[in-house]
């Protein structure tokens, strides 16, 4: 099973190159004209590519809003943005690696330092 990731623009710069170093196939939402669209734009967008959406904004946890029915999953990045970037990066890695073989689709996770948590 591969995943395919939209990366929102309110994660790093570094987060789509480092998840395609890591051999996923990822874009972010900034090189696919997405800059400054809506979160309903953006999720529309990954659901159209059957893409996993990567953000830090807490909204896209919000099941009543985003129910897991309705998607090809949310992963939802809660790590303090005062650690570094590659911090960041690393914690997302971490967690996608722990889940291999999962499938994702209808899933939220949420990934907070040192742990991520799943909602189906």
């Amino acid at each position: 099973m591969s995943w395919r990731f939209l990366v929102d623009e309110d994660m790093p710069r570094s987060t789509a190159r480092t998840l395609r170093e890591a051999g996923y196939v990822a874009d972010d939402a900034r090189d696919v004209g997405l800059r400054g669209r809506t979160d309903q734009e953006v999720f529309a967008y990954a659901q159209a590519n059957g893409a996993i959406l990567v953000s830090a904004d807490k909204g896209f946890a919000n099941l009543f809003v985003f129910p897991p029915a309705t998607h090809a999953g949310i992963v939802v990045v809660r790590v303090p943005d005062t650690l570094p970037t590659a911090t960041v990066n690393q914690e997302l890695l971490r967690a996608l690696s722990n889940l291999a073989g999962t499938d994702l689709a209808h899933t939220l996770v949420v990934i907070e330092t040192g742990r991520a948590r799943i909602r189906r």
